[in-house]
């Protein structure tokens, strides 16, 4: 049986000014769809969300609702009421016995809410009017979770604003958990290209007032894109062929008999399969080397502390020349302080930080205020006038050429700085800070008002500058994408490596939380130990060999199936002009899916018999 449409739009068309954003744009959503709506920033993807939960009417073409559906809508400004407490905002008049009661809502409260200090009553009563603007974005969203708006249409713009890397694991869990198959539908906008892998089925990229569908979260997304680019660039060759034909045969009369050219669509992952590495890593050791030389940074036995709280304890953390180090940690554990520490803005209270004797450090800060004092200058001139030309690898880039591959047209470029969007200006920040060509590059949240076009971009242009590399990220694709280690900041003081990467960091997190849970529950290790024995007896031997068998028999099912959806993305890749066959092969993948979560489920019910 079909999926049952929950809204529809016919023929969407928005302008802007002089800009066309939608231009006559078909589509819907359906029950179980998990869709991610991805595009560059004022291509139109907040106005597409608005229109289709009737929040904006359209300039052409309508949209309908099935009767009766229900919407929780998540949009980019919050609208909290001034002088509203969190708790009036996030559980309106539930009591505490009430709400607490529930796993649910104790576990959004946790999950958003757990620095505002949620877990006592002080921290549910402080008003908004006094939150930072992420802690407001994170109370607002916990208030739409918490209202429990699963079997309706969940529409969010930008969930993931605002969350550590550790908040947005625990959203994707949450909405995987909630919006199990035909458990509503789900759109969502977002930039993390992590969460889109992670929570959506279906990608819609909204670009040049058009809307095209991509099945597959964030990867897949990106093979098709690239297939369906090189089918256009072979029918775009075979087109000018054809008329270079036309006019020789105008010259030169009727051409001789020649046998059609033929052209083979490859699978998706041919697209890939002679790439070469990302980045050479020896040859840009060997430049930063070159550029450096042995010593770079050496913090040793470092000690800051800030309000009463030690943020590093004794801490002995050395920086080589080429390094790329991710650092992620939870809010307020002094990753900000690291940095600070490297640029010399921060002074330590014990210790001594050790700086080479040719570093030259530029920081990427937060905000772009360093952007003030040539707002009146076009882009091409604020870059201009910081170099004509950075060394990128071993070649001159010219600032024009730098400013078109981090996405600036030849019209944007002469654009006033004072005029250029969010984006804009946060792209032209790191333009300017690769133009003076440092050696260690700081970046502190620098994914912020990036779209997935851009960020890509900034990642491939980072590939090949060759210094040492320090993120400050909540963003896991870029802290994966562009660092070759982590470390991790947790709260005590310390600096540590993380062999095993944001998934190692997020592990340590979860295990500090059970601790913290279960310590004052028994009093102690062994009194949690045996209370989590008595809760859940040990299985005998039969049901260990027996949850052991089952879980072969799903894993050998579970590889199965993803060897057929391989299969199903490649004919999709190869018959994407084919409407009848693209239904077929996404109801098939649909069912793949639904049954791949199945298994997951009996997988992890007999797993937890050998825990």
């Amino acid at each position: 049986m079909p999926a049952a449409n929950l809204v529809s739009a016919e023929a969407l068309t928005v302008v802007h000014g002089s800009r066309t954003l939608l231009d006559g744009v078909s589509l819907g959503v359906s029950e179980g769809d998990r869709i991610g709506v991805v595009g560059r920033n004022g291509d139109g993807k907040s106005t597409l969300l608005r229109l289709l939960a009737r929040q904006q009417e359209p300039d052409g073409g309508r949209v309908t609702h099935t009767g009766g559906l229900r919407m929780s809508v998540l949009a980019q400004a919050d609208a909290l009421a001034p002088g509203t407490s969190v708790r009036d905002a996030v559980l309106g008049d539930l009591p505490e016995h009430a709400w607490a009661s529930q796993p649910r809502v104790r576990d959004v409260v946790a999950g958003l809410l757990g620095d505002l200090g949620a877990s006592d009553v002080g921290g549910l009563e402080a008003a908004v009017d006094t939150l930072s603007g992420g802690q407001r974005r994170r109370v607002a969203l916990a208030a739409l979770l918490a209202a429990d708006p699963a079997g309706e249409l969940l529409v969010l713009d930008e969930p993931t604003n605002h969350l550590d890397v550790e908040g947005v694991a625990w959203l994707a869990q949450h909405l995987r958990t909630r919006w199990a198959p035909g458990a509503g539908a789900m759109l969502v906008v977002t930039h993390d290209r992590w969460f889109l892998d992670a929570v959506c089925e279906r990608v819609w990229e909204v670009h040049d007032g058009v809307v095209d569908a991509y099945e597959g979260g964030y990867a897949a997304y990106v093979l098709t894109r690239a297939e369906r680019a090189r089918v256009a660039a072979v029918t775009e060759e075979r087109r000018q062929n054809l008329l270079r034909k036309e006019l020789a045969w105008l010259r030169r009369g009727a051409p001789a008999r020649t046998s059609k050219p033929r052209f083979r669509i490859d699978a998706a992952n041919a697209l890939i399969a002679d790439v070469p590495p990302l980045r050479d890593s020896v040859e840009l050791a060997r430049m930063a080397t070159a550029r450096l030389g042995k010593d770079v940074v050496d913090l040793e036995d470092v000690t800051v502390a800030r309000g009463g709280r030690t943020l590093l304890d004794d801490v002995t953390w050395r920086l080589g020349p080429g390094e790329r180090v991710g650092v992620v940690g939870v809010n307020g554990a002094g990753k900000s302080t690291l940095l600070g520490l490297v640029n010399g803005a921060v002074q330590p209270d014990g210790g001594r930080v050790k700086l080479g004797q040719t570093v030259k450090v530029a920081t990427l800060s937060q905000s772009v205020r360093e952007l003030d004092e040539v707002a009146d200058l076009r882009a091409l001139e604020a870059a201009d006038r910081v170099a004509k030309h950075v060394r990128l690898g071993d070649r001159d880039v010219p600032a024009g050429q730098l400013l078109e591959r981090l996405g600036f047209t030849a019209q944007r470029a002469w654009t006033r700085v004072g005029d250029l969007s969010g984006g804009e200006r946060r792209r032209l920040q790191l333009l300017r800070l690769l133009m003076g060509e440092p050696n260690v590059l700081l970046l502190d949240e620098p994914t912020n008002d990036l779209d997935t076009d851009t960020l890509a971009a900034v990642e491939d242009l980072l590939d090949g500058w060759p210094g040492t590399l320090v993120v400050v990220s909540h963003d896991r694709y870029l802290l994966e994408r562009v660092t070759d280690r982590q470390v991790a900041l947790l709260g005590d003081g310390a600096v540590r490596d993380l062999p095993g990467g944001v998934e190692e960091y997020l592990r340590r997190r979860a295990e500090a939380k059970a601790a913290q849970v279960a310590a004052p529950a028994g009093g102690g290790a062994g009194a949690a130990g045996a209370g989590a024995g008595r809760e859940r007896p040990a299985a005998d031997g039969a049901a260990v060999r027996a949850a052991r068998k089952e879980m072969a028999r799903v894993e050998r099912q579970l590889d199965r199936i993803a060897r057929t959806e391989e299969q199903l993305h490649a004919q999709l890749a190869e018959r994407a002009t084919d409407l009848a066959a693209v239904t077929e092969l996404d109801g098939r993948l649909r069912a793949l899916a639904a049954e791949r979560e199945e298994l997951e489920l009996v997988w992890m019910e007999a797993s937890e018999l050998l825990e």
